[in-house]
């Protein structure tokens, strides 16, 4: 009995080494001072006595029902899950953007006005959109797209893929995301051209948008727009950004005053466009793409498998 005992806590132990930890056999058998044979049958051991379950879960399989759960629990016309090759940032923004860009050429009909922005997520979807057959399609930007530093922020991108692909001209808002002074944006927006651009978003029957975070690198904070003391409390007040603007895990506004100097198609027009696709993904988008989907801002997700596991989960 005793030896029994010794041999499960043994495998135990063992089996918290290999399993949790992560560490390799022959790392185990230097660390224990036993052989790598011994390892080898003390993890049979511990697998032949329950010890360790096993169970293997297969994501893809699982797709459909995941895609009813998410768009049950949120309210949405419709999810599409992305499965990336690989792991990392890299794979997660391919993935997301082939999806979306798939997903843009069902749901794209003539006529449309297709509601676009910048950053890393939308230069995924333009690298993978294809030439459509859709005929009068607009395009047109739904905040400024000058930035204050040599941070690309990946207009020219975006929209040389989007012109080449639906055959048009996207209109440019030419202007700062943020301006310093509330009165100069509310100036500069009053001049007819740029108000025209600025109706032609709001009548966008197609919005492609994506969520920002708050952490250091965050775009928003690289490309020169806020002050050190703005940044950091923004970054103890929101969970992210939505077309630039920070909201709380509600969804709701935290600085109406930097809202206010933000160049930017409001929020709330989200909710009055056909397809207003949320793109993004990576667990470090989780609580914005929460925050977004809790204001009701899109009407459709485009995410990975990961994220959509934790909007179920919690």
């Amino acid at each position: 009995m005793m030896d029994n005992r010794r041999q499960i806590k043994q495998a135990v132990e063992i089996s918290k080494l290999y399993y949790l930890d992560g560490a390799t056999q022959a790392e185990i058998a230097k660390k224990l001072h036993l052989s790598r044979p011994t390892i080898s049958r003390a993890l049979q051991f511990a697998r032949d006595n329950q010890i360790v379950k096993i169970q293997v879960s297969d994501p893809l399989s699982d797709l459909s029902d995941l895609r009813e759960q998410v768009k049950e629990r949120y309210h949405l016309d419709e999810v599409v899950i992305a499965t990336p090759d690989g792991d990392g940032t890299a794979a997660t923004l391919d993935a997301l953007g082939a999806a979306a860009a798939k997903y843009l050429e069902e749901v794209v009909v003539d006529n449309d006005t297709l509601g676009i922005s910048w950053g890393q997520t939308l230069a995924a979807v333009a690298r993978h959109l294809q030439p459509s057959a859709r005929k009068n399609i607009r395009a047109v930007y739904l905040k400024g797209t000058v930035a204050n530093s040599t941070h690309n922020n990946y207009v020219v991108e975006v929209t040389k893929a989007f012109n080449r692909c639906f055959h048009t001209q996207a209109q440019i808002l030419p202007l700062p995301v943020i301006f310093e002074n509330k009165d100069v944006k509310e100036m500069v927006v009053k001049d007819r051209f740029i108000n025209e651009i600025l109706m032609t978003g709001r009548q966008a029957t197609v919005d492609l948008f994506t969520v920002g975070t708050t952490e250091p690198d965050a775009t928003l904070f690289e490309l020169g727009y806020l002050s050190d003391q703005q940044i950091a409390q923004l970054q103890k007040e929101s969970v992210g950004d939505i077309i630039s603007q920070f909201v709380d895990e509600k969804g709701k506004i935290v600085d109406e005053d930097l809202t206010a100097r933000t160049v930017a198609l409001p929020l709330n027009e989200l909710k009055n466009t056909r397809q207003s696709i949320l793109i993004a993904g990576g667990m470090n988008k989780l609580k914005p793409i929460k925050a977004a989907l809790a204001g009701r801002y899109a009407n459709v997700l485009v995410t990975d498998v990961a994220v959509a596991q934790h909007l179920i989960g919690e």
